[in-house]
């Protein structure tokens, strides 16, 4: 759902070589694949390691199953099940929306039964703001600019969130409204994320109080460009997505749900900041843990999602897309029907033989490519996304310290002799980006005078961190 906008459009888009400019779509799930391989243990290229001491994610999803088709009553075999099947179903489970005819037996902790739904928040939201007109609707609420009564923002407009009590009939609902205000609360202070003010809460609704953006959806700005960026344009909205979504991942938080509907720029105005917005599918996600709730949305969703087995490189899938769709204007995965996005996902390989990619620059391919490695484990993390020779010379770019760093140090720490040795080997073999990556993250831990860092050195940074 998209915060802090003007009222909806619905997006009419020409189709282009049957790979159309990308419209606003639903968020999307889906259920029942098969688990993704496990974490490589080779240092470079292993998924981000974030803080340990988050609680695992209470969104836990039933588990399915889908029988074999038989393959020999037919002369031809059925097509293999679809990684959409029930999507609908496991949506209106997860968040109580099932119609009378349609409910499916409660599962355990879905029981709506004396169910708490006191969240603990001020109930004054009355006597500090004035709701005015509803600007933008999604699958968990809606969302009203607002004007301060008194405090601090008064006669100051905001955008409130508003999530009615009466649809969170799931305990699973209920902790994803809490999950979202905590994670807005620490994570508030990036200058590309939609600031949170407050939280309130009523017998009937959850207002979540924010930061107003008035310049309408990226999504609007790519097609009032006609579908695609120039080169520079895009770098400058992939540098401010990328040092957002660093920001995220280093406090150990994964999105799920990147899109350009979900990124707003703060005013009209051809230079205001990008602002990310709607946390409502966000986790915390522990270094080694992998999420299996299937959450998204459908073109935009990473293959190990589907597979249900991913980290925060299910972002930078997503960030991968985006990317593709700013420099061609067109999606890297298409189908007239959600499914076959989704097959398109797990089996298809984007295009970059038509136009404009031979006639972009090759570190511009090379960026996307390395977002859309179907391998979880090879794809760049943000930070080494920004160390990318495309966006090196960017002049808004720095390089955030990246906690894949951690995990290198431990697996060096803990290796046999002979394994150093290879490592070593390897370290030689590194690119130029690869080794100005490296570089940049030990001059964030700040080495001392004889070029060491220390165990104090990462400590020091942790105490920054958090």
């Amino acid at each position: 759902m998209g915060l802090c906008h003007g009222k909806s459009i619905d997006h009419h888009l020409p189709t282009q070589s049957q790979n159309p400019a990308i419209p606003i779509e639903k968020d999307s799930t889906t259920s029942n694949s098969h688990p993704a391989d496990k974490t490589s243990d080779i240092p470079f290229y292993s998924p981000s390691p974030l803080r340990s001491f988050f609680k695992n994610s209470p969104a836990n999803s039933a588990n399915s199953s889908v029988t074999s088709t038989p393959l020999r009553f037919f002369k031809r075999p059925f097509p293999p099940p679809s990684p959409a099947k029930h999507i609908k179903s496991l949506l209106a489970r997860r968040h109580g929306s099932v119609k009378p005819n349609e409910a499916s037996i409660p599962e355990g902790h879905e029981v709506v039964i004396g169910l708490d739904k006191n969240f603990g928040y001020s109930n004054h939201f009355v006597a500090h703001y004035e709701l005015g007109e509803e600007v933008g609707r999604g699958h968990f609420g809606y969302t009203c600019l607002a004007k301060g009564k008194k405090g601090n923002f008064k006669a100051h407009d905001v955008a409130v969130k508003v999530i009615p009590k009466s649809k969170m009939s799931t305990a699973i609902a209920i902790e994803d409204v809490r999950r979202e205000v905590k994670i807005l609360r620490a994570l508030t202070g990036h200058k590309n994320l939609v600031q949170f003010y407050d939280s309130y809460e009523d017998d009937d609704n959850v207002y979540i109080v924010m930061e107003l953006c008035k310049g309408g959806e990226l999504l609007d700005r790519i097609l009032s460009r006609g579908g695609k960026y120039s080169e520079e344009d895009a770098k400058e909205v992939m540098v401010q997505i990328l040092s957002v979504v660093a920001f995220c991942h280093l406090q150990g938080v994964v999105h799920r749900d990147l899109k350009p509907e979900n990124f707003l720029y703060l005013s009209k105005d051809a230079k205001s900041p990008l602002k990310a917005i709607d946390f409502g599918l966000s986790d915390y996600v522990k270094p080694d843990e992998r999420l299996n709730d299937i959450v998204g949305s459908a073109y935009y969703v990473a293959p190990e999602v589907l597979h249900r087995s991913y980290g925060t490189e299910a972002d930078m899938w997503s960030i991968g897309v985006i990317a593709y769709i700013l420099l061609c204007g067109s999606r890297p995965f298409w189908s007239r029907t959600e499914s076959g996005i989704f097959r398109a996902v797990l089996k298809a390989d984007p295009s970059f033989d038509e136009g404009p990619w031979p006639n972009l620059s090759p570190d511009a391919l090379d960026f996307v490519k390395r977002l859309l490695n179907k391998d979880y484990r090879k794809r760049l993390t943000a930070a080494q996304a920004l160390s990318h020779p495309w966006l090196a010379g960017h002049p808004d770019t720095k390089v955030p310290l990246d906690m894949i760093v951690y995990r290198q140090v431990k697996a060096y720490i803990c290796s046999s002799s002979l394994r150093r040795s290879a490592l070593g080997a390897l370290a030689r073999t590194l690119s130029v980006s690869q080794l100005a990556y490296v570089r940049e993250q030990f001059n964030l831990l700040g080495p001392n005078k004889s070029g060491y860092i220390t165990m104090q050195n990462f400590k020091t940074v942790c105490v920054l961190i958090n």
